[in-house]
């Protein structure tokens, strides 16, 4: 992966921020053509051709016209968002918050800083975050309508064959090198003495606002939750069991206006004040400080990880075990450590591959175990870890014995769309649709 490629991807990722998807129609002049209303929203012309580059750059297996599933797809979406209005379903706004906060890090791990995003984009991270909440919100709202609508759909084997053959041979996807590769994550803990200053300042912030300091001011200046920080602190309400089992003992262990002792959580250390409560819901505000490894705590990392290794290289202890054992990353540690792609295959793309992971295994062999390094998870936290290069797979045609997890997915999505086209017919009564007259070819609103 050259950095010509990671700057295009990026590229691809950050233009949502321009082109507002989602965006309802009464919220401003829309620079460019409008191909489809759902009530208040719309689909422009710039989505379908990106989403249209974006597809064919995968290389994924599909049949018939690619951009008129695109299309469908999009107005399903809309569709699926003016139908959570109509029946109440809802993301909370603190979800959105949280996956935001993943991506940004993420983007911000990929070009480097926080400073070069903001000096190649020439925008802040603040307006990047702001641009982007209401297009996350409104995906995260049609993942939860899918689940809803497609939750209880499978494929069978036959399915799946029957499915690739009837894929034209010329129209089989070529599959660059894919790689096999796992990570064994361990993230350094702060030491003690590290906590308890934590603790001091947070008590701090405690006797200033005893002493009349507004704590949204506190919040605002010192807490290291983005989200609610610029609300003051105020998280909004919430349910029994949707925060964090300490922080939810502290908050309902208090009277309205009361603020706790320091709390610790797997997020770091809050001081909360409850503000409200109704029955079961419970509105707060905390302030959070997160405390950060010392150069120490990493080096007991690392020399755990060594002495796994060695176990690994040595004594022929299997990785994936000890991944599942030790790993704290639990985006990885339950499938051995292993990345999957999308379709849950444990082989991807080197094309896929981040940029640190890329080199690091560019200098590995087959069957290698990385010595201890340090990196940046997606959330932004420090770690450290091992990588083990399992397999490598050469380029190749799409194919049931070598591809079969990727055709099942194919075949299984090709199927949840039928039966999302099935409910869009059902349910496209209920709202307003009209589709630009230059699609009529794609047949849409027709059964």
């Amino acid at each position: 992966m050259n950095s010509k490629y990671i700057k295009a991807s990026l590229i691809m990722l950050l233009l949502t921020c321009s082109v507002a998807m989602g965006q309802k129609a009464d919220k401003g002049v829309v620079i460019d053509k409008i191909i489809a209303k759902v009530d208040d929203y719309i689909v422009l012309k710039s989505e379908l051709e990106k989403g249209y580059m974006e597809f064919m750059s995968r290389g994924e297996i599909t049949q018939g016209d690619v951009k008129c599933q695109i299309l469908e797809s999009l107005v399903i979406n809309k569709l699926m968002v003016a139908k959570a209005e109509l029946d109440s379903v809802e993301v909370m706004d603190i979800q959105v918050e949280q996956e935001l906060g993943q991506r940004m890090s993420y983007f911000i791990q990929q070009i480097g800083s926080e400073e070069k995003l903001e000096e190649v984009y020439g925008k802040t991270v603040a307006q990047f975050r702001e641009e982007l909440f209401d297009q996350i919100k409104e995906q995260m709202i049609v993942r939860k309508m899918q689940g809803l609508i497609s939750a209880d759909v499978s494929i069978t084997p036959s399915e799946v064959k029957s499915f690739f053959k009837k894929i034209p041979s010329d129209s089989l996807p070529y599959f660059s090198t894919e790689v096999t590769i796992g990570h064994l994550v361990k993230i350094p803990e702060p030491n003690d003495k590290v906590k308890d200053q934590i603790r001091l300042e947070l008590l701090e912030f405690k006797d200033q606002i005893e002493n009349g300091m507004d704590f949204g001011v506190l919040a605002s200046k010192y807490s290291m939750d983005p989200g609610s920080a610029r609300q003051g602190g105020e998280l909004g309400f919430f349910n029994r069991g949707e925060l964090a089992p300490e922080f939810e003992a502290a908050a309902l262990g208090m009277k309205p206006g009361e603020i706790s002792e320091p709390v610790e959580t797997q997020f770091g250390f809050h001081l909360i004040q409850l503000i409200e409560r109704r029955g079961n819901r419970y509105n707060s505000r905390h302030i959070l400080l997160i405390p950060k490894a010392t150069q120490s705590d990493i080096q007991e990392s690392k020399d755990f990880l060594d002495s796994l290794r060695t176990s690994i290289v040595r004594d022929s202890m299997r990785f994936d075990i000890l991944a599942k054992e030790h790993s704290d990353d639990k985006q990885t540690s339950g499938n051995g450590g292993y990345f999957s792609d999308a379709d849950g295959a444990m082989r991807i793309s080197v094309e896929e591959l981040d940029p640190t992971m890329f080199f690091t295994i560019d200098t590995m062999k087959v069957g290698e175990v990385s010595k201890p390094f340090e990196y940046k998870m997606p959330d932004g936290k420090a770690a450290v870890r091992i990588v083990y290069y399992r397999a490598k797979i050469p380029p190749h045609q799409a194919n049931l014995l070598d591809d079969y997890q990727k055709i099942r997915s194919a075949a299984l999505a090709n199927k949840r769309n039928g039966i999302m086209s099935d409910w869009f017919k059902g349910a496209q009564g209920e709202v307003y649709i009209n589709i630009d007259e230059e699609y009529d070819y794609c047949r849409i609103l027709l059964d």
